[in-house]
């Protein structure tokens, strides 16, 4: 066999191993297509093509590897258990940025599954190989490191502190001020995923002053790098008074307001969520967001969007109105105890309704003013419905229970409080009755009111165990009207009354 021959058999085999990565990468590409792939056992084909002396082979086959272990977990796990892991870790210090591009996406879609398949990773070593891409000249493979680290560090504490351990945090943090978008974007959703775990970690991120540069990007026009932004500082509010300051510090107010009118939904929901994980630490803190016009802004966001996007803004809401009574009129006042009944009684999900009930109960639950405030907007049937619905979540009949009892407890407004006399079941009805009895004895309009819309009737039919707190309050408010009254109004007193018809013989002319 002569030198061109031999030379012709290792092309067409060179020309095989390429069209073979290159054909599985592009059957990877369809769900269809993985199952048939994944039983012709092609993971133990594409392990050494990662080593092949072409380069466009081996990174061809990373890619391949990386859609495979992206489509499932246990796809992902064929990966671990071929040791295909060390050979990626080792060839990605090594290697051209398009291999480094291709193995960090292999990590990723490796780690995204479960805690253990990330843990693997990092057994593997390939931590500080990822951190050393971040300083990769090409943007491209700090982007992919970037998103690998994330998805390592979004399981659980003790990944995200081996992510902080192997130096990951300030390299991400200059990464953020790359002027790439996408980078940027990559960057802080790992600074989000790192930050969640705890207030440790999140200080880790602050030591490095995340914060600042987290904070001039709120007003960039990419929604996608708003989102991460947000839901960035986010996670470093939430866990303490400390790191809400921290965040409020960088001036955040009220330049995030902008973002809840944003075209955006999930801008507006991650905004809608920093401001909530900010308020519910303290009053003052909440004072701020109400003088910057924090709970106006968020009453007409959650009247321009549906669903979860509301969520964290009624839970706010709830937050500020539940810290004291000025804060609650505050809310009021920014009319948004009707924005909150249109909630109860528009969205379809349960989880959305407890969250309107609980905060309507923390609006209401504070003096005659707050409950009235509530009750005027008919919103105590409604909450009575879903309270009493077998269709309601245990979680929304929780909650609407406990709105109802704090509302009505303050509630001295009589026309929202009557047809409770005929609907409410008793544990219910005892705090109804309760509040009969402390208005009427004082407002004599509402006694003459209370006998002729049936009220006084209809609370002589109640059933009250002798000495019980319900007969007290029965007793209290029929000692506000003369004896005969009561009797006229008492079951069977119309059956005496025909008896002594029936009995009575008139004087004989």
């Amino acid at each position: 066999m002569s030198q061109r021959q031999v030379l012709q058999v290792f092309e067409q085999y060179q020309k095989a191993r390429i069209q073979f990565v290159q054909m599985v990468a592009e059957l990877a590409t369809r769900p269809q297509n993985i199952e048939t792939l994944q039983n012709a056992g092609v993971m133990s084909l594409l392990r050494p093509l990662l080593l092949d002396v072409v380069p466009t082979i081996q990174q061809t086959a990373a890619l391949a590897l990386g859609r495979l272990a992206n489509y499932n977990g246990d796809l992902a796990e064929a990966v671990v258990k071929g040791d295909i892991l060390p050979q990626l870790v080792y060839s990605l210090a090594e290697q051209n940025r398009f291999y480094k591009k291709a193995a960090a996406f292999v990590l990723r879609a490796v780690g995204k599954h479960s805690p253990q398949l990330a843990q693997a990773i990092v057994d593997c070593g390939a931590l500080d190989t990822l951190v050393i891409c971040l300083e990769d000249f090409d943007p491209g493979v700090k982007e992919a490191a970037a998103w690998a680290l994330g998805y390592i560090a979004r399981h659980n504490a003790e990944l995200s502190q081996a992510v902080v351990d192997a130096g990951a945090v300030p390299l991400l943090v200059l990464c953020i001020q790359e002027p790439e978008i996408a980078l940027k974007r990559i960057a802080a959703s790992a600074l989000s995923d790192i930050s969640k775990h705890s207030p440790e970690l999140a200080q880790t991120v602050v030591d490095v002053g995340a914060i600042a540069h987290l904070a001039q990007m709120i007003l960039n026009p990419d929604s996608k790098l708003k989102r991460q932004v947000l839901s960035a500082l986010s996670q470093i509010a939430k866990h303490s008074v400390d790191l809400a300051e921290m965040v409020v510090e960088a001036e955040i107010f009220p330049v995030v307001l902008t973002c809840l009118k944003d075209k955006d939904d999930y801008v507006k929901k991650n905004a809608s969520t920093l401001i909530r994980e900010i308020a519910k630490h303290t009053p003052e803190l909440s004072q701020l967001i109400v003088n910057t016009g924090g709970v106006a802004a968020v009453t007409d966001c959650i009247g321009s969007c549906k669903g979860n996007i509301r969520l964290p803004g009624i839970m706010m809401l709830g937050y500020v109105a539940a810290h004291s009574e000025n804060l609650a009129m505050a809310v009021i006042v920014s009319k948004a105890v009707p924005q909150l009944s249109v909630c109860l009684s528009e969205e379809p999900e349960d989880h959305i309704k407890a969250a309107a009930a609980w905060a309507l109960g923390q609006i209401g639950r504070h003096t005659p003013e707050h409950a009235r405030a509530v009750a005027v907007t008919n919103t105590l049937p409604v909450l009575l419905s879903l309270y009493m619905s077998t269709e309601s979540s245990e979680d929304l009949q929780t909650k609407s229970k406990k709105a109802i009892k704090s509302i009505l407890q303050k509630c001295t407004y009589l026309p929202a409080l009557e047809p409770f006399l005929y609907d409410a079941p008793p544990n219910i009805l005892k705090h109804v009755v309760g509040q009969f009895s402390k208005v009427l004895p004082h407002d004599s309009k509402a006694r003459r009111l209370f006998v002729t819309s049936g009220g006084l009737k209809k609370v002589q039919e109640i059933k009250a165990g002798p000495g019980s707190l319900l007969q007290e309050y029965i007793n209290s408010i029929n000692s506000c009207y003369p004896e005969e009254i009561v009797r006229y109004y008492s079951p069977g007193y119309s059956d005496a009354l025909l008896q002594r018809v029936d009995s009575y013989q008139p004087l004989a002319n």
